[in-house]
């Protein structure tokens, strides 16, 4: 159930916010000599004490490699990172832990299913699905693809609202489509799209999906079997973990039959100069030492999240949305870009005769981070005509009351750029 959904059924926000925040260091600091107000969560969200304590007391206690270790540090370690696959495994109701495959974060996760299930057999012709309104990481990997194999994109349309109009993709699947990439929540709009309904699309043609969930791991309850996907990738430093670190969760049988992307330790099972044996799931996607404290990070963030609740932060989140929204639409000369029925707690945002950057730049000074430039989503800045934009993205620490400072800072970042 995602945040509007949850704020429809009326569910109550019980979550203590000051509590909360007591949680997170960095939060008790000042820039510029004013206190620090992070709306930039979209971009990364900050650490609680029980990641960065996990971590620590990896390298502190039980800092050794992970797996055929006998000795007592390497057993604890390989036993504190399987866990955290199990974590993972359960944050996504995965069926098997077999299915996680610890990665740098969404962008490795997308590029290892484009090197490792379409290119053995993509050809001259195919066709990839992406929408219009993804992040460059789920774009790029898809056009060096297609540039070294003779496949093409095909894009699938958003509207003026910066929703997918999803009466028009049925139409671009056809026997050629080989593969659909679609964002869960556009980091650059906010748009939570209806993935669900895409994945039962998809199965009608027997097109296989891939969802990019770096923004919707945080802020709603994922359920990879109930959305019917086929893969989903995250990162964890979105989701208050640490940062070069994440998952991807794939099929079983669709990650059997897939060739291993890289080589070297760890993926194998019998090395000779004649054959390799490669290792079992998921081992076999992940050469090399790992990132074993990123991925404990990764597990710790997991379960912080499941004990405060997702529902009740994304509850939080989407009245803080709300709030924003209503105070900026009364803004004058302000423009929300991305307007759509169902969001995330992002608010992208231009000013008239103002640039993102030195509205961002200004507002610094008044100790309140935001985002401003294309956030890696240069197609959907060209579809709204707009250079850059400025951006706003909550988590569930902010308060309402830094919403008021930072429309506070806007008018004076206003008065001097006018």
């Amino acid at each position: 159930m995602n945040a509007m959904e949850l704020m429809k059924t009326g569910v109550k926000d019980l979550l203590d916010v000051h509590r909360l925040r007591a949680e997170f260091p960095v939060l008790e600091r000042t820039v510029h000599g004013k206190p620090l107000i992070y709306l930039d969560n979209a971009a990364t969200a900050q650490r609680p004490l029980a990641v960065i304590e996990a971590m620590d007391d990896f390298y502190r206690r039980y800092n050794a490699n992970v797996h055929r270790g006998v000795h007592q540090l390497s057993v604890e370690a390989s036993e504190a990172f399987e866990q955290s696959r199990r974590d993972v495994a359960r944050l996504l109701n995965a069926p098997s832990d077999r299915e996680v495959i610890f990665t740098r974060g969404t962008t490795e996760a997308i590029n290892l299913v484009a090197n490792s299930y379409l290119r053995p057999t993509i050809k001259p012709g195919d066709e990839i699905l992406v929408s219009h309104m993804e992040h460059h990481a789920n774009i790029v990997p898809w056009q060096l693809l297609c540039e070294q194999t003779g496949a093409t994109i095909k894009v699938m349309p958003i509207n003026a609202r910066g929703e997918l109009m999803l009466d028009e993709v049925e139409a671009l699947i056809n026997e050629r489509t080989r593969l659909i990439g679609i964002v869960h929540v556009s980091n650059a709009l906010g748009t939570v799209n209806p993935v669900a309904e895409v994945c039962a699309l998809a199965k009608r043609f027997d097109v296989p999906v891939l969802v990019d969930g770096a923004q919707a791991t945080p802020h709603e309850k994922v359920d990879v079997q109930a959305l019917g996907c086929d893969f989903y990738a995250f990162s964890a430093h979105k989701m208050y973990g640490p940062t070069g670190i994440g998952a991807l969760w794939g099929r079983e049988a669709l990650l059997e039959a897939m060739p291993p992307w890289q080589g070297g330790g760890e993926m194998i099972l019998k090395v000779s100069f004649e054959q390799t044996q490669f290792n079992e799931l998921p081992h076999k996607f992940e050469a090399g030492t790992p990132n074993i404290a990123g991925s404990i990070g990764l597990g710790a963030a997991v379960q912080w999240l499941e004990e405060k609740g997702i529902e009740r932060l994304a509850a939080h989140e989407q009245k803080l949305l709300e709030y924003a929204t209503e105070r900026m639409e009364a803004f004058d000369g302000l423009r929300i870009v991305g307007q759509a029925a169902n969001k995330g707690p992002v608010v992208s945002f231009t000013i008239d005769g103002v640039h993102p950057n030195d509205l961002g730049t200004i507002i610094d000074h008044h100790g309140v981070a935001i985002r401003t430039g294309h956030h890696c989503a240069m197609p959907v800045m060209q579809f709204f005509d707009v250079p850059a934009t400025a951006r706003v993205s909550f988590a569930g620490y902010n308060l309402r009351s830094e919403i008021d400072v930072f429309m506070d800072s806007l008018e004076a970042a206003c008065r001097m750029l006018r």
